[in-house]
């Protein structure tokens, strides 16, 4: 197939090996990869976590990445394109830092806005996830790095994610929470992710009817199932379950347990050597068996452009164009080829992409963008500290982060005054860099030493190269702090486990920190937090230290803790008056309101729709000291707006990815578009949520609600929100003028009616005429992005899916005949033009 090693016969390696080394195929080696073998030339297979980068196999600062805009906001684009070259730079950064798999994207839905990884997910619509998952897969295996969609399947919330049984009826299963994963299976994944969860009463790494039945039969999946970590938890159920690869290792219910289970007759041999043919044929995909990794740095050129069949000139650290994916820069033309996450190129589509992802919600009098603006009211917490990623597997670690502070002052042609106002953050920050980790013994003698750009230490996995981890006893952050302002300062020591805090050599903390809960991932990615105290004078620097034993167990790392600070502050209710103090005096005054760590991350779901902290009082009181108020909403899933009809203006960035300052900026002052359209809809309370829960009782979920979530529960329950599915405004006028339909096809004519060149997304939908209790008055159909220039018209030809007429039934899929409005808009609720097609099937 496309993108496979030519002379590679896997049935040959296969009889070279005996059951040992397949089964040691089979389970990690480590926390990220697959064992090598060089008996057959299989080099070892490294995974690494995404979606928004690559973080490589450290998880540390000092290995940075690329930080893209958050999955939310990729689904904003509704532009298949440009996902496809986010996916082509990941699978150069991925090359770059000698990854084979990337583990991502996340396809689950946005069942409930209290979804704790609501931020990683695409859509609340399974279409449109779709979509935009199989661009990503396709531009990330385009380049011989395969992808596992994940988390396979009903993994929609986090709390009890270990032990919980979704239960959920199979028309619902197939038209919305597997649809996805159809689309990007025949968009060709090489893996797919088996998630934690059960569904129906059966853990799906043991889930024979989906992972084996729908997935690898009838759907005729290839690739590896591999299970999320620590997922599988039995031997003979696994393999009956359908998974190939249990992470991480090389402890687990696999290895010599599944020697054993297979030497004793209780799981077949074959079925071992069908999970070792899926390994070697990826292996075989991602140029690690039998020739060298797939260099990325140009468009493959075989015949008929199969996805990862060839290999270019291009070094590997070439920046990719944001463009066309090929070079920027020809090889041998001086550039370094191990430029890396700096490359420009890089830089330049995270710029590009946040712009495309910003949707304006709400833009009254027109004004953004802003025009003959002497003075701007930049206030919160979040503009000087940007928070441009959710937490969990999804955190990497950028070279930069440009706030919104410094993406504005860069300008030069406005004055920005900057006002805190309030701060909602519940953990201190880590203590900005420069800062140290060192590697200690037991003798206190220095090991290996490396830089941090915070001092925040993260090793999960494999430490650095240079670590003698037999000799390893504990690991130290050590920075240097001058104080700006005389008085009590905060320090924090955040992580779990026994710590010593030390100031100038003094011992201010010596003690144990536990966690709270039972989700491991819950207390590595949100740990307890110990604050103290420490009188300091302006201009008087002082040794900062912070000690944890140990850092490896088992061989395996483990290194996460951090020193965080806070300056003396005069509290909120002062900051709040200074904030209002400055907006009064500024031609506009923006407020940038943010949720938390504490509120978007994996481990835990969400308990409140709130901005947290007193930014919703913030808001209120600038809006009343200026009128010309803009809202800028930094949050990666829907938050309450109780001020919205207060402000002329509020755009949404989600988590905008590294360059959220200087792509705020380009769309506040006009150099770019809001070209985002909501991918979910946007709630004014969250009792007006049609299905909010995500709490289990009894060990379960009832997915009750069947097909009906997003919009078309909302529609179903009769239900206004603050914004529907598809709302976004740009800086133009869009006409729709005229639209024909078939039972394949909608081609809509739109004119760009304002001054300005604008993008629009077309998005048609499709409503049965009398569509029934069980079925969505309308559902998303398809979409086209066209670009026009003022006074142009341009046409837009939407492919209507066979599905889109389907529904699910014991039979099978069975086209519903019968007639349908095919309706063409800016939203759901901006539906502009409609025509009717008749659906017949054989007999009717």
């Amino acid at each position: 197939m496309p993108g496979e090693t030519a002379g590679v016969d896997i049935e040959e390696l296969i009889s070279r090996l005996d059951l040992s080394a397949k089964v040691r195929l089979l389970t990690g080696a480590d926390m990220w990869s697959l064992p090598a073998l060089p008996e057959i030339g299989l080099e070892r297979l490294v995974m690494s976590d995404g979606p928004i980068g690559v973080r490589g196999t450290q998880w540390s600062s000092a290995d940075p990445s690329i930080a893209l805009p958050s999955p939310t906001a990729l689904a904003a684009t509704w532009d298949v394109g440009l996902v496809r070259r986010v996916g082509r730079l990941l699978a150069r950064e991925a090359r770059r830092k000698g990854v084979h798999v990337l583990l991502a994207p996340t396809l689950n839905l946005h069942r409930s806005p209290l979804g704790g990884r609501h931020f990683e997910c695409f859509s609340e619509d399974p279409y449109l996830t779709g979509e935009i998952g199989a661009a990503y897969v396709e531009g990330v295996q385009e380049y011989g790095v395969a992808t596992t969609p994940k988390h396979f399947v009903a993994n929609d919330f986090e709390t009890d994610r270990f032990t919980v049984d979704v239960r959920v009826d199979g028309r619902t299963l197939r038209e919305v929470y597997l649809a996805p994963f159809e689309r990007v299976v025949r968009a060709g994944a090489w893996g797919v992710m088996s998630a934690y969860n059960s569904v129906n009463g059966t853990t799906m790494t043991e889930n024979r009817p989906l992972q084996r039945e729908v997935l690898k039969d009838e759907w005729g999946f290839d690739g590896f199932v591999v299970s999320d970590w620590t997922a599988a938890r039995s031997t003979e159920a696994t393999v009956e379950g359908g998974l190939d690869v249990a992470m991480p290792g090389p402890s687990g219910p696999w290895g010599a347990k599944l020697e054993a289970a297979v030497r004793e007759g209780r799981v077949s041999e074959e079925a071992v050597d069908d999970r070792v043919r899926r390994v070697l044929r990826l292996a075989r995909r991602v140029g690690a068996l039998g020739r060298p990794p797939a260099d990325p740095g140009a468009p493959p050129t075989a015949p008929g452009g199969a996805p990862g069949s060839a290999r270019s000139a291009a070094p590997a650290g070439a920046p990719i164009s944001t463009t066309t994916g090929a070079p920027a820069t020809a090889p041998g033309s001086g550039a370094d080829p191990a430029a890396g996450p700096a490359a420009a190129d890089g830089i330049a589509l995270a710029r590009e992409v946040a712009a495309r992802s910003f949707t304006l919600l709400r833009n009254e009098g027109g004004l953004l963008p802003l025009r003959d603006v002497r003075s701007v009211a930049l206030i919160g917490s979040a503009a000087a500290e940007a928070r441009v990623m959710g937490g969990g597997s999804a955190q990497v670690f950028p070279d930069r982060i440009v706030s919104p502070l410094e993406g504005l002052r860069e300008r030069g042609d406005v004055e920005v005054r900057h006002a805190i106002g309030t701060d909602p953050r519940i953990r201190l920050a880590p203590l900005p860099g420069p800062a140290r980790a060192l590697f200690l013994d037991a003798a206190g003698e220095v090991l290996a030493e490396h830089p941090l750009a915070t001092a925040e230490a993260r090793w999960v996995g494999d430490l650095p190269p240079d670590v003698d981890t037999a000799r390893l006893a504990a690991v130290e952050i050590r920075a240097v702090h001058t104080p700006d302002v005389t008085g009590v300062h905060e320090f924090s020591i955040t992580g779990v486990g026994a710590f010593t805090v030390t100031v100038d050599g003094e011992t201010v903390f010596d003690g144990k920190l536990a966690p709270e809960g039972g989700d491991p991932a819950a207390a590595f990615l949100a740990p307890p937090e110990r604050r103290i105290t420490v009188a300091l004078t302006a201009g008087v620097p002082v040794r900062i230290g912070a000690r944890q034993p140990s850092g490896s167990f088992g061989g395996m790392a483990f290194v996460a803790f951090a020193l965080g600070h806070a300056a003396p502050s005069p509290g909120d209710d002062a900051l709040m008056a200074e904030a209002v103090e400055v907006a009064a005096g500024a031609d506009v005054a923006i407020v940038v309101a943010s949720t938390t760590m504490e509120v978007e991350s994996e481990g835990f779901d969400r308990t409140s729709l709130a901005l947290p902290g007193r930014q919703d009082e913030l808001v209120a009181r600038v809006a009343a000291a200026n009128p010309r108020t803009i809202v800028v909403v930094n949050a990666g899933s829907p938050v309450e707006m109780p001020w919205r009809e207060l402000v002329p203006a509020v755009l949404l960035t989600w988590f905008p990815g590294q360059e959220a300052g200087h792509a705020l900026a380009d769309v506040l002052f006009g150099d770019a578009e809001p070209g985002g359209r909501l991918p979910t809809t946007w709630p004014g309370r969250a009792s007006d949520v049609p299905v909010l829960s995500v709490t289990p009782a009894g060990g379960a979920v009832v997915y009750g609600e069947g097909v009906f979530i997003g919009y078309r529960a909302w529609e179903r329950a009769g239900r206004t929100p603050a914004f529907w599915f598809g709302h976004g405004l740009g800086y133009t006028d869009w006409s729709y003028d005229a639209m024909s339909a078939s039972g394949t096809s909608a081609t809509v004519a739109v004119t760009n009616t304002g001054e300005r060149p604008g993008r629009e997304i077309v998005q048609v939908y499709l409503a049965p005429v009398e569509p029934g209790p069980d079925r969505p008055a309308r559902v998303l159909a398809g979409f086209a992005v066209v670009d026009a220039a003022p006074g142009e018209t341009v046409v837009g030809t939407v492919r209507l899916p066979e599905r889109a007429f389907q529904r699910w039934t014991d039979e099978g899929w069975r086209t519903v005949p019968g007639e349908y409005a095919v309706e063409a808009g800016r939203s759901l609720a901006d539906r502009r033009l409609s025509a009717t097609v008749t659906v017949r099937v054989s007999g009717c």
